[in-house]
């Protein structure tokens, strides 16, 4: 395993705003994904989580896209640069239909990882 400087990590959240989410509901999905994103990567990579942990910033980024398009695609890249992303689906008893993919949290992660990911991308 790598060493991994902690104020060398963070974690991106990135939410669709086509959807037209109030501000509530962004939150929301902005904190699943923060939490089921942070929990994939003590699973799967705990050096990289307890690293992240262990830095009182727990640096996070939250960005947007457009389309569910663009969140599949920040997907599956994610994969190619070695970190599990997550997918938060809405439940759909709010604003939204049921199974809306609205937001990806990807991290905490090596910055230079991350940073090939959303480089094109803008804050929410």
């Amino acid at each position: 395993m790598e060493f991994i400087d902690n104020k060398k990590l963070k974690q991106a959240i990135i939410v669709r705003t086509d959807l037209g989410m109030g501000k509530g509901k962004i939150a929301g999905q902005v904190a699943q994904a923060a939490v089921q994103a942070a929990e994939s990567i003590r699973r799967y990579c705990p050096d990289w989580y307890y690293s992240w942990l262990d830095d009182d910033l727990q640096t996070k980024i939250i960005l947007k896209v457009d389309s569910e398009a663009k969140l599949q695609a920040l997907s599956r890249d994610a994969f190619v640069q070695g970190i599990n992303p997550v997918k938060i689906y809405d439940a759909g008893k709010t604003q939204l239909e049921p199974s809306t993919f609205t937001a990806l949290g990807i991290g905490p992660a090596p910055e230079y990882k991350i940073d090939l990911l959303i480089k094109d991308l803008k804050l929410l």
